[in-house]
């Protein structure tokens, strides 16, 4: 058990968040600046209609499994690391917290708002425009959130472990 919760567990943990945080980068560095350009040309059709879906399928579906995977991690401990923050879990309670809210954030302001801007959604202009900030904004946060997210989440690993197994 140990090592599926804390070794195939981990690596699941890590290997979802490195996708997640890596979309989200790509999203907020790359994308964002891409679809300014394509919208000046009109030549943004392949982004919005091929790429950015599926960049949102595995970013929306990558915050799950990190998720999850994280719980997993915690196991019979989950209450104690995003309940109760007791101090030997602080590090990683404050990480699985901050994954928290950013999942709350992909889940329930990027993603709707995303299918509202790219016409999943049937939206009229101003609905759309409001979808627009109201994404750009969740997504930035995201991104500041990343910073002490990735922090808490290589910093705890050890003293989670000494204080799960001794």
């Amino acid at each position: 058990m140990d090592f599926i919760q804390l070794g195939l567990g981990r690596w699941l943990h890590v290997l979802a968040g490195v996708m997640w945080i890596g979309l989200l980068y790509y999203f907020n560095f790359v994308q964002v600046d891409a679809l300014k350009a394509a919208a000046a040309d009109n030549t943004g059709a392949g982004i919005t209609k091929h790429v950015a879906p599926r960049a949102l399928f595995y970013f929306r579906w990558a915050a799950v499994v990190t998720f999850l995977a994280g719980v997993m991690i915690a196991g019979r401990h989950v209450f104690e690391v995003l309940l109760f923050l007791k101090p030997a879990y602080y590090p990683i309670g404050v990480g699985a917290w901050l994954g928290t809210i950013m999942l709350f954030n992909v889940w329930v302001l990027i993603w709707p708002n995303q299918q509202k801007i790219l016409g999943m959604v049937q939206a009229t202009d101003a609905e759309k425009a409001t979808a627009r900030r109201v994404a750009f904004l969740a997504s930035r946060t995201n991104t500041m959130l990343s910073i002490p997210l990735l922090f808490f989440m290589t910093a705890s690993g050890g003293v989670f472990r000494t204080a799960v197994f001794g």
